[in-house]
């Protein structure tokens, strides 16, 4: 159980240094992923920036993701998911959620370029996993990008998801992964949502920084 998401953030730092991870930039997936990546990023002295990636939600369902698109114009599908659902090719509007997509990464931004991946060391830090469509996306996209290493860190995270991911990170770590869980949110005393003007200042000093 984590108090915040700085709590989860502390614990996270700890379980990395046990495991003697290390990385050379750190890509949180906004909103909620901001707040705990920060002290992760401060542990490995690593430059913090964003991943983003826009869910596409099943008809009917839209919290149900059937896939993620990102804002450099790749996407994942679920097809196991869509086809159980029967849902038609022209549901899925990809350009949507990648315009999403990359409204959020300029607005994180501020106009910076994206890091340099190329040959780096890099974590991908969020609050939690439970149905992974998007961070499935942005994993995808840093390997695209060149990254020599991807890590995948969360304080908490469905056991099979989390299994599922090694497919497209090199390593898995959570501090958590219960065999009974059903939401992120219910291993949080708080989990109150993050703004995206909280959510951006912990990349405050990376805005104003030398880029």
């Amino acid at each position: 159980m984590f108090r915040d998401r700085a709590d989860a953030g502390r614990q996270l730092v700890d379980l990395l240094d046990r495991e003697d991870v290390e990385g050379d930039v750190v890509l949180a997936i906004p909103r909620g992923g901001l707040p705990v990546a920060r002290p992760v990023a401060d542990y490995l002295g690593a430059r913090l920036d964003v991943v983003v990636a826009s869910k596409i939600g099943a008809p009917d369902n839209p919290e149900l993701a059937i896939g993620a698109a990102t804002g450099d114009g790749s996407s994942w599908l679920n097809e196991d998911v869509i086809e159980r659902l029967g849902v038609p090719s022209e549901y899925v509007d990809r350009e949507r959620e990648i315009e999403n997509a990359r409204e959020k990464v300029e607005k994180y931004r501020g106009g910076r370029g994206p890091p340099d991946l190329a040959e780096k060391r890099v974590v991908i830090v969020d609050d939690g996993i439970a149905t992974g469509a998007t961070v499935r996306a942005c994993l995808q996209q840093v390997a695209d990008m060149g990254a020599e290493r991807v890590t995948l860190a969360v304080p908490v995270g469905s056991p099979s998801i989390l299994e599922d991911l090694w497919v497209v990170a090199d390593e898995v770590v959570a501090v958590e992964s219960p065999p009974h869980f059903s939401a992120v949110g219910q291993f949080y005393e708080d989990f109150g949502q993050v703004s995206d003007e909280e959510a951006m200042t912990y990349l405050d000093d990376e805005r104003s920084g030398d880029e």
